[in-house]
């Protein structure tokens, strides 16, 4: 019990500044699982007002008030205890509860306590019935008394038989040594101390005789005192019962400065409500009839209509209470406001359709433009005719988003046939302007390049070359028309999605401006190269409202660009280098611009015409590798330089051209790596074909040229080709030099072979000789067989055929001369040493010495000369 008491005290009756007076646990009736809590509580404050409080114990085993009434509310407390004892008690209210105790002396103590505030506080207004001990608690407390004083007398006698405290003891101790001799003999003891009591008592009772005087007139006083304490109680029973009068009173004048209090509080906060609404529902007569009107058609007009729109926003967009819309003013005043609302919103979007229809169905001026000069139509009167109407469709926006969604849909209906027919008028003159033709000639300059560019020519007709140079645009002339056309584009694609986005008020983040919008199809991201724009996204991430509603304005502006693309690739079959060129210059320079933010739309179709762009190029590449992989060398070819040799310098020299001013060239560098690729290759065959001259010869030949032609251009992605070139005609030319040198002393050469031969099997140097096949004898005949003429008539012979077959353009002659004479200088060192070592002292040695060779090499190199 005393944990539930502090319990309620601390957690919910210290926090309302309330004082707990006593506590009982009941339950209704017929119902004695759901406990609750009847606390008897009082004001810690003044005046003190007395509470019976209900409280619950929910299942975190924490209490909360269920509910609370004044005790001077209660009318009657019924015990139903006359007859026998019994745990159900009633209290009247303006309902009667019915509960049940959880024991007697709980109810009994909790009626005594609703009994003693009643006579404290309420006057004795609440009536007791069938509650026996409270109607006699005042006559029998005399009683209860003297039944106290009788229970303290026979705890006094109780007490009498206690403990002696050390003083006591003192006495007892002294009194027996004063009468040591006595204690002996206990009975004498005995005797003694009797007589000495008979002896004190007799002393008593003279004492008390002699003060029956003064006790009388004690009494007297104390009956005197009693007769005083008896008025003075009267006289506070008296001063009790007016005090309880005036406190009713003055209970009644604090209720009553409450209500006037409360009165003055709603008075005031529903006058401040009042105001509050006539302020701001009140929309000006002015406001009205300018809705009413919805004279958009005038600047005056319109700047009214706007105030006026901005007015009814601010009656309407008002936050209040739910109950205000019950009343009439109030309902009558929303209504009003929602029918100017819904008549100018029907007013406005008329107007404003009807404007992009006119802009939709407006004529486009070709003839105006003349021939050799391409300009981008320029919608800056439409958009300045619109540009007065942004606010309301601000407006519009807020107020009814369903109808401000349709609006832009609508626009880019209307303005997609304006820009359908501009841009393909504007495409029409470029592709006149590229051509140099009139519109009559269009179709004839389409077909002719076409020609030029397929197999009919046994080479290609490039750029700057002489053949099919008459029909042939100036290859200039494409990245010229192309870059003025991707800078008419930029301000016209700008300026549309700038005013779409101010007008129709589309939100977008200055990064995804600066966003190239490419398809994310797997075959487009196979060919993205690793310098492509770092700014790519899938198209899915950039589906926003701006993006979609220039996708539907500008839709011919792809397709007609992508047409345009064809055409200039047509022009020349290498035209497609420009063409990429072109675009990833403008793409990087537009991506990269810090004047003006780009038009994300233009950038995500020029980054779809860049990847075209590239597949046009590797398709281009492609096509030209595998015809030079398959290429095959003409059977009655006499040397010189393979046709894949000349069409790959062709290329990188045009290439290289194109591409000298480019700000990226991650794709010609890939293309240069497969083209000399497939030129290796293509040399590489060679050593199967079969040709009329010496393979090795022809290989020498074209590794040297392509050698020297890289040397020349310092291309960085072909230094290790240019190396692997100057490594292939090194090997080349050795095998060619080795392969005809052994022609001038053939059958020296074929019984030295032997002779090493014999050497490498274990014969002895020394033993060789006595070998009958190598024997000095047949050494001298094989020596006699080569003297210096036939030495000298060998080389020149060799020399005219080497000079007959070795291309002049190339120049190796000398090259492959004087590594022949170092070749042969080292096979006849070569061959005196075998002499020294096999054949000592036979004095065997060759018709002609080195510098015979050398003499023979100085006439034949001066006698071409």
């Amino acid at each position: 019990m005393a944990s539930l008491w502090s319990s309620l005290e601390r957690d919910v009756f210290n926090p309302q500044s309330k004082k707990l007076l006593e506590t009982i646990c009941v339950w209704k009736m017929g119902k004695k699982k759901k406990m609750s809590i009847l606390c008897v509580v009082v004001d810690a404050f003044k005046p003190v007002k007395p509470f019976l409080v209900k409280v619950k114990a929910d299942r975190g085993e924490q209490y909360k008030i269920a509910y609370r009434w004044p005790l001077a509310e209660l009318k009657l407390v019924d015990g139903k205890t006359l007859d026998q004892a019994s745990l159900d008690f009633d209290l009247h209210f303006d309902k009667v509860y019915k509960w049940t105790a959880s024991s007697c002396d709980e109810k009994k103590t909790f009626i005594r306590c609703l009994w003693k505030l009643n006579h404290r506080f309420l006057s004795r207004t609440i009536k007791f019935v069938n509650v026996p001990s409270c109607p006699v608690e005042g006559t029998q407390r005399p009683q209860e008394d003297r039944k106290d004083t009788a229970e303290t007398e026979s705890q006094e006698e109780l007490s009498a038989y206690q403990e002696m405290t050390p003083k006591e003891a003192a006495d007892v101790l002294r009194l027996m040594e004063e009468y040591e001799p006595l204690v002996n003999n206990s009975v004498a003891f005995a005797e003694q101390l009797s007589n000495d009591l008979h002896v004190l008592d007799e002393a008593n009772l003279r004492a008390i005789i002699s003060s029956e005087k003064q006790v009388t007139k004690l009494m007297s006083s104390i009956d005197e005192a009693l007769a005083e304490v008896a008025r003075v109680e009267e006289t506070l029973q008296v001063y009790d019962e007016l005090l309880g009068s005036v406190k009713q009173q003055m209970d009644h004048i604090h209720q009553e400065n409450s209500l006037l209090h409360h009165i003055l509080s709603n008075k005031t906060k529903l006058m401040d409500e009042i105001l509050f609404l006539t302020t701001h529902l009140d929309l000006g007569k002015e406001h009205c009839e300018a809705l009413s009107r919805a004279d958009l058609s005038s600047p005056s007009g319109v700047k009214a209509c706007v105030a006026a729109a901005e007015a009814l926003s601010g009656c309407m967009n008002i936050q209040i209470q739910p109950g205000y819309r019950k009343l009439q003013a109030v309902a009558e005043q929303l209504i009003m406001f929602e029918t100017l609302k819904q008549n100018f919103e029907n007013s406005f979007i008329s107007h404003v359709t009807n404007i992009f229809e006119l802009q939709g169905n407006a004529q486009v001026d070709a003839l105006m433009q003349p021939f050799d000069k391409l300009s981008a139509p320029s919608h800056g009167l439409q958009h300045e005719e619109l540009v007065p109407y942004t606010p309301l469709m601000a407006w519009l926006r807020n107020a009814n988003p369903v109808l401000f969604s349709d609006l832009p849909k609508v626009y880019a209906q209307n303005l997609c046939r304006l820009y359908d027919r501009e841009i393909k008028a504007f495409f029409e003159q470029a592709k006149m302007l590229l051509l140099g033709r009139r519109k009559g000639s269009l179709q004839e300059g389409l077909e002719k390049p076409m020609v030029m560019g397929s197999r009919q020519h046994s080479r290609w007709s490039l750029p700057g070359s002489r053949e099919g140079q008459e029909d042939t645009p100036d290859r200039g002339n494409v990245i010229k028309v192309l870059e003025q056309v991707l800078r008419e584009l930029q301000p016209l694609c700008t300026a549309e999605q700038q005013f779409i986005e101010k007008f129709f008020h589309l939100s977008r983040n200055t990064s995804e401006l600066q966003v190239l919008e490419v398809p994310a199809s797997k075959g487009r991201e196979n060919m993205a190269s690793a310098e492509d724009p770092p700014c790519t996204k899938p198209r899915s991430q950039l589906e926003e409202p701006t993006t979609r509603l220039l996708g539907e304005i500008f839709s011919s502006l792809e397709p007609e660009l992508r047409g345009f693309l064809d055409v200039c690739n047509k022009t020349h079959p290498f035209s497609c280098l420009q063409v990429l060129v072109t675009l990833s210059d403008s793409v990087f320079e537009m991506w990269g611009s810090s004047s003006a933010p780009p038009s994300s739309f233009l950038n995500t179709v020029l980054g779809n015409m860049l990847l075209l762009a590239k597949s046009s190029f590797n398709k281009c590449i492609g096509t030209l590798c595998k015809e030079i992989k398959e290429a095959k060398a003409p059977s009655k070819m006499r040397g010189g330089i393979l046709p894949s040799v000349s069409r790959f310098e062709e290329f990188v020299n045009f290439s290289e051209e194109v591409f000298r001013t480019a700000q990226r060239r991650g794709e010609l560098d890939k293309a240069h790596l497969r083209l000399a690729s497939s030129v290796f290759s293509s040399i590489n065959s060679l050593s199967s074909a079969n040709l009329k001259v010496n393979t090795d010869m022809v290989m020498m030949e074209n590794f040297h040229h392509i050698h020297c032609f890289l040397g020349q251009k310092k291309i960085q992605c072909l230094e290790d080709k240019k190396r692997e070139a100057k490594q292939r005609y090194s090997e080349h030319m050795e095998k060619y030099v080795i392969t005809y040198l052994g022609q001038p002393l053939e059958k020296l050469n074929h019984f030295f072979e032997g002779v090493k031969a014999r050497i490498a099997q274990g014969v002895k140097e020394e033993e060789v000789s006595f070998q009958l096949a190598y024997s000095k004898q047949e050494l001298r005949k094989v020596i006699e067989r080569y003297p210096g003429k036939e030495v000298k008539k060998a080389l020149e012979t060799l020399y005219r055929k080497i000079h007959k077959y070795l291309s002049p353009e190339e120049n190796l002659l000398p090259v492959v001369w004087h590594a022949m004479e170092q070749e042969l200088i080292r096979q006849y060192q070569e061959l005196e040493d075998l002499i020294q070592r096999c054949y000592a002292g036979s004095g065997i040695t060759m018709d002609f010495t080195m510098m015979d060779l050398l003499s023979y090499f100085n006439s034949i190199t001066l006698s071409s000369v």
